[in-house]
């Protein structure tokens, strides 16, 4: 169910102010809830293991809606949904859902599902390869060089006349690199995010983005957009120039691996230097986007595990929720779930784990203290949704301690993270109104005084 302009009921459409030109209102308010469909429903490894039979397991996450709102998320980020042969990243049909999962009418009931609740949906959209059962890859093989078929790929073609090698994804060669100066790739890929769009899914993640020429993406999404004008696209960019990716292909974001590096870094490392330093390059990405921010996701090992000290999961999450750009949850991840990516077959499982059949609690409340922290943070998030565009300043900054003020027009979030092993005093300068944290104000409100390891979020207008 949508309103005229094909948003969920009670999201106005628009255009987002502090971020990329065109992009829609609706994404100020975004806070992505991240799932893994295939491991969260306990699907089989690969296609060849489930056999024909489609399995109606989409339905399994319907419960997990509610247990995102209860979170604070407004959309859902959905991991690869379409016909593979094992992990998703390998498509064979991005116009058929994996059997795995169930089937077009699954998808479209938990979209539809998702919007009653005010949730956007987001699909992964794995554009930059694609897995060697294709059937256009299969038919390049059999027509040969020159063939239409051939034109997909970047083949290399031997010769004694013998079966061609191909460019693939990173050395895996079961991921097959699509031609992208090909107009008929093109052409396949825009019908494919429009068939998904005309069928109320909201935005796209783009897999593997960095990998694909931006030059690519600009036509593409104008006829996307032209379509349906609230799409809304990220792009998985790990290095290289975040904005100019943006303003060159004209996606919305970009995934902020910068920052996620640095906040779990400084951290285990007591270097806040490193923090700021990251601190101060995402104040550049702001200025003309805002950028994708997370601190795990399913290709990354979970952030309660890369984390030395468990008491510094507050000082990552606070970060996450007080700089500007559109913040993701790993599902899991508000459980306190642990998992480690290993570099290894097989080395994704652990972040990738089934889920139970339902979330924990009738109403998510008697779940873990990962949890109840969450919500308190993405709580202060959705009182404060002038965060998305906050521009950011470090104010004071040692090795164990910094404090930095996030502020949009005449809104401040004041921040103080310790990771010193005794309480610290911090002079904030000014009066402040303490929001959350572990500390507290002392009298006449303009010191915080931390508990060990201890931080907090104040709030106040930068007039004071």
């Amino acid at each position: 169910m949508t309103g005229s302009d094909g948003s969920p009921p009670g999201i106005a459409a628009g255009s987002a102010p502090g971020s990329a030109p065109g992009t829609p209102a609706w994404v100020e308010h975004a806070i992505f809830w991240h799932v893994y469909p295939l491991g969260a429903v306990g699907a089989e490894q690969t296609a060849d293991e489930a056999g024909l039979e489609v399995r109606h397991r989409l339905p399994d996450l319907e419960p997990w809606l509610d247990h995102a709102v209860v979170l604070g998320a407004s959309g859902i980020l959905l991991g690869p949904v379409f016909a593979s042969s094992t992990h998703g990243y390998d498509t064979v049909d991005h116009l058929r859902v994996d059997p795995r999962l169930g089937d077009e009418a699954d998808l479209v009931a938990l979209v539809d599902a998702a919007h009653r609740r005010g949730l956007r949906v987001v699909l992964d959209g794995v554009f930059n390869h694609v897995g060697q059962a294709f059937p256009r890859f299969i038919d390049a093989f059999a027509a040969g060089p020159g063939s239409p078929a051939a034109g997909w790929f970047r083949l290399h073609w031997p010769d004694d006349g013998g079966p061609p090698s191909h460019d693939d994804f990173e050395g895996h060669s079961a991921l097959v690199a699509l031609e992208h100066s090909n107009p008929e790739v093109a052409a396949y890929v825009t019908e494919v995010m429009t068939y998904w769009g005309d069928r109320g899914v909201d935005g796209w993640r783009l897999d593997a983005a960095y990998a694909v020429p931006p030059s690519f993406w600009a036509p593409v999404l104008a006829e996307v957009r032209r379509r349906h004008p609230e799409t809304y696209v990220l792009g998985e960019v790990i290095h290289g120039d975040y904005a100019a990716v943006v303003a060159e292909s004209g996606m919305d974001s970009v995934t902020q691996y910068e920052l996620w590096k640095a906040v779990w870094s400084s951290l285990n490392d007591r270097n806040a230097y490193e923090l700021a330093h990251a601190l101060g390059r995402h104040d550049g990405f702001v200025e003309t986007f805002a950028p994708a921010t997370f601190v795990g996701n399913h290709d990354t090992t979970r952030i309660a595990s890369r984390l030395d000290d468990p008491r510094h999961l507050a000082h990552a999450l606070v970060v996450l929720f007080t700089v500007g750009g559109t913040p993701t949850v790993y599902a899991g991840d508000e459980l306190g779930l642990l998992g480690v990516k290993e570099d290894r077959a097989g080395g994704d499982d652990a972040v990738r784990p089934r889920l139970p059949s339902a979330p924990p609690g009738a109403d998510g409340l008697d779940a873990s203290p990962a949890f109840a922290l969450h919500r308190r943070l993405v709580g202060l998030r959705r009182r404060h949704p002038w965060l998305h565009r906050a521009r950011t300043e470090v104010r004071v900054i040692s090795d164990t301690v910094m404090t930095y003020v996030s502020r949009a027009g005449d809104d401040e979030v004041v921040v103080a993270l310790s990771t010193d092993d005794d309480p610290v005093e911090i002079d904030l300068g000014a009066g402040a109104e303490w929001l959350e944290g572990a500390g507290h104000l002392l009298p006449g409100g303009s010191v915080v005084r931390l508990d060990p390891h201890g931080w907090a979020c104040l709030g106040r207008s930068a007039d004071r």
